[in-house]
């Protein structure tokens, strides 16, 4: 967090409140969210495919009509596409993985699925995330219960992913939090999505 709060302080600063078109500068804070999808996909499991026809995949006799399940969960801890795969390290998004993103491209990384059954709400979902927590990153100082390493293990497979040990954190807001009253942030922020959600279904 620490890396992600200088970062917004260098490129933000603390006179006002972090924009989404900030966003786009920080890119630690970006490779902290990209990481987190990473380990934690929202739905392990993908929407449902059905074979056309018979086919071979990967060795495999698929016969007409199976249903197949697309494992993102395995495939985002894959160890011949990522090094030390259970370890949570943003880094990674800085170094041999720069270009990957949720898009349709990159078939290591999905945790929103891909192509047309991909989730229609991932732009959205994906600038509501990355504003809150540069929000948060900027507003707030964080610390766990007697400085105790986060436990990052998930507890089992499922249609979502829950942590095994749920996350304690203790917040401090920082003198620019005091500064700038947050339900003034979150009323500028909710009237600018629902402008934004407005213009896109006309």
């Amino acid at each position: 967090m620490y890396n992600a709060q200088e970062e917004v302080d260098l490129h933000v600063g603390r006179d006002r409140w972090v924009e989404l078109s900030d966003i786009k500068n920080l890119s630690y804070l970006q490779a902290i969210i990209k990481e987190t999808l990473r380990l934690y996909v929202p739905g392990p499991l993908l929407i449902p495919h059905m074979a056309r026809e018979d086919c071979e995949v990967g060795g495999y006799h698929i016969v007409k009509g199976t249903q197949l399940l697309v494992n993102a969960w395995k495939l985002q801890r894959d160890p011949r596409v990522w090094a030390d795969p259970e370890r949570f390290l943003p880094e990674r998004f800085l170094t041999g993985h720069v270009d990957i993103d949720a898009s349709d491209k990159n078939f290591e990384f999905i945790p929103f699925g891909t192509g047309k059954r991909g989730c229609p709400g991932y732009t959205f979902a994906s600038q509501v995330t990355h504003l809150m927590l540069a929000c948060l990153v900027q507003g707030f100082e964080f610390a766990t219960p007697m400085n105790e390493p986060v436990d990052t293990s998930s507890d089992g497979l499922g249609i979502a992913l829950n942590k095994a040990t749920p996350l304690q954190a203790f917040g401090y807001s920082t003198p620019f939090h005091r500064t700038l009253p947050l339900l003034n942030l979150l009323s500028q922020w909710a009237s600018f999505m629902c402008k934004r959600i407005v213009k896109n279904c006309d």
